[in-house]
């Protein structure tokens, strides 16, 4: 099957055509192939094939369409999948995501000074354009379209500039102009081209006409590489070479343990324009966005928006770290995205936007229009949650494992204390130190800065106020990174008050937590329990739910300023009473070995709710508790357990 978007929609499969009626048909097709081979959430969906009012049962409405789809189309070509669909092609299958891909693929060969090569990909690119967008063509997709055709256009110009093939170029791009008034590539290319043509006095006066204009329409100056561009043409030359851009601050301290993550998110930028750092609080996400930005364009710019509270700041962040300054003290945030696309529609630039958890329902929206209008632009965004925007790759950042916890504390504690070194008599502690910080970087960091003043010993004895562990004084670090306590309340502060009152009750169990035991236990919506996972407050395996130690030390202090801390962990003790009685007869039969797995994964939280049935005096349960337990601790050979 092949789907042609490009033009009139085409679709053939087996041979056959394959006609899409409706727009609503239509503009469903076209998203799902737009990300060919990827799951599409059902939300997404429905806003791109009902942008404005749409049914009032947008779900059933969907699954009609997909249903009306999916008798067109061949076999399982249309899957559903995890909450939503996909299609199951590749990318070569549909003529648009050829086309990114060569457009992106002309765009580097520019950059990397092959001209020649350039030229003849973007010309493959460009010639699989058959004319306009079908009608029914999602408005985001048509936008994000018609930013790649353009973008190749503007690359296939300079292009054909370095190589001197130069006929027919400034008629092509004095047509583009006219529709794209404010596209100042445009405008250099035509100055550069015509000086390259020896018409000067024509490069002059088609600068000469823009100043104005611009002025005028938006209060602004021409950018610096029209400027240059000018120069050149006056003095009968080529415009400078421009020098590397980028505001990335060089590393203190070496990355370590994160060589996996590293390629990870090189390879998912290789494929896609816009990957997010998913991972709690102290996890590092920063710190891995920036190095991986580093090592791959010397055009990379950190965009931090802790201190962002305004949406329509954005725009105006983003150029702050640009370093371009405002046009006037009436500027507003549509002034600022212009400005701002225009900015960065030249050559492949990076752009890492770091801490989007607290704006990410307006990040969201805005990378998305700036993506579709700057095709050479890439983001790397780090965030608590994924934005949810159409392309994103994801990319979990998870704590450090034990030998990377373990030599990264070394690392910091011998910076904070010269000599001090690992060894084998103090391997064993610092090794349940890391375990404690759950292999949290900053914990880490945070921790190791201390043995300056504290022994090691001293150092692990006081881990049970981890969350008030601060560091040495570390002036130039973020009020929120300087204790645990502030990345999780920062983490905490972000949620609803539906998430609040599940997390802090999900803080009861030591151990995993499967959705049964969360919606007995805590009363969890399992969409509430979902968004907790996409917040980072509880990591998911596949299968179980688990809460990081230093969020679980937290949340079980707001149970009890909630006052719900004896009666969460009664139903607590009573849900894994339940749970040990349904075993037990199981553990006789054809069922023991499921059974013992599924008691083995609830150790931790069978033993709490033996531990509250002491402290309570609640004999009665203790006695349920270890009578149903009794054989699976003696098929076990748990002495320890039945010491208990």
């Amino acid at each position: 099957m092949r789907v042609g978007i490009l033009g009139p929609l085409d679709v053939t499969a087996e041979g056959r055509s394959v006609n899409a009626g409706g727009p609503r048909l239509r503009a469903l097709l076209i998203r799902l192939a737009l990300d060919a081979g990827r799951t599409v959430p059902a939300a997404a969906l429905a806003d791109e094939v009902w942008p404005d009012d749409g049914p009032v049962d947008r779900v059933n409405a969907l699954q009609s369409l997909v249903a009306r789809l999916r008798r067109l189309l061949p076999g399982d070509v249309l899957l559903s999948t995890g909450g939503g669909y996909r299609l199951d092609l590749s990318a070569d299958a549909v003529d648009a995501c050829r086309f990114e891909g060569l457009a992106g693929e002309g765009r580097r060969a520019l950059k990397d000074g092959e001209p020649e090569v350039a030229l003849r990909v973007l010309d493959e690119a460009l010639g699989l354009w058959r004319g306009e967008l079908t009608d029914g063509a999602p408005d985001t997709a048509r936008r994000r379209l018609d930013e790649l055709r353009l973008g190749a256009q503007e690359d296939r110009a300079e292009a054909a500039l370095a190589v001197g093939r130069l006929d027919g170029i400034v008629a092509e791009l004095r047509e583009l102009t006219a529709t794209y008034p404010f596209r100042e590539r445009l405008r250099v290319l035509i100055v550069r081209t015509l000086t390259a043509e020896g018409r000067q006095a024509e490069a002059l006066a088609f600068f000469a006409e823009y100043p104005e204009f611009l002025a005028d329409e938006v209060g602004a100056d021409p950018g610096p590489e029209l400027l240059e561009a000018h120069q050149a043409a006056l003095a009968g030359g080529p415009a400078p070479a421009k020098r590397p851009r980028g505001n990335l601050r060089a590393p203190v301290t070496g990355l370590i343990g994160r060589a996996e993550e590293v390629a990870l998110v090189h390879g998912r930028l290789g494929t896609t324009r816009l990957v997010t750092l998913v991972g709690p609080g102290g996890v590092g996400k920063t710190r891995l966005a920036t190095a991986v930005a580093a090592e791959r364009s010397p055009d990379a710019w950190l965009v931090e928006l802790a201190s962002v509270t305004d949406s329509g700041a954005l725009a105006r962040a983003v150029l702050d770290a640009l370093g371009i300054g405002g046009t006037g003290m009436f500027d507003g945030p549509r002034d600022d995205l212009r400005r701002l696309s225009e900015a960065l529609t030249g050559d492949e630039t990076l752009v890492v936007l770091d801490n989007c958890e607290h704006l990410v329902d307006d990040v969201a929206p805005f990378v998305q229009e700036l993506l579709g209008r700057c095709p050479g632009l890439r983001v790397i965004a780090t965030s608590r949650e994924p934005l949810g925007v159409l392309g994103e790759a994801i990319c979990p950042v998870p704590p450090l494992p034990m030998e990377f916890a373990v030599r990264l504390f070394g690392d910091r504690a011998a910076a904070a204390r010269p000599g001090f070194v690992l060894t084998a008599g103090n391997a064993p502690l610092v090794e349940d130190l890391c375990r404690r910080l759950d292999g949290l970087p900053l914990a880490l960091e945070l921790a190791a800065a201390r043995l300056r003043s504290l022994p090691l010993t001293d150092l692990a004895a006081r881990l049970d106020a981890r969350l008030d562990l601060p560091a040495y004084p570390r002036r130039a670090t973020e009020p929120r990174h300087r204790t645990l306590r502030a990345v999780v309340a920062w983490s905490w502060d972000l949620l609803g008050d539906d998430e609040r009152r599940l997390a802090r009750r999900l803080a009861a169990f030591p151990g995993g937590i499967s959705v049964e035991s969360a919606e007995s236990v805590a009363a969890a919506d399992v969409d509430v329990l979902t968004a907790l996972a996409d917040r980072s407050l509880l990591q998911f395996d596949g299968e179980r739910y688990r809460m990081l130690e230093t969020i679980r030390e937290y949340g079980l202090e707001q149970l009890v300023h909630s006052g719900e801390l004896a009666r969460v962990q009664a139903a607590h003790a009573a849900y894994f009473v339940g749970l040990a009685e349904r075993a037990e007869p199981c553990l006789r039969d054809a069922r023991q070995l499921p059974w013992l797995a599924r008691l083995a994964a609830e150790r931790d939280n069978l033993f709490a709710a033996l531990r509250f049935a002491r402290q309570t005096g609640d004999v009665g349960v203790a006695v349920l508790l270890c009578a149903a337990l009794g054989v699976f601790w003696l098929i076990r050979g748990d002495v320890d357990a039945m010491a208990r």
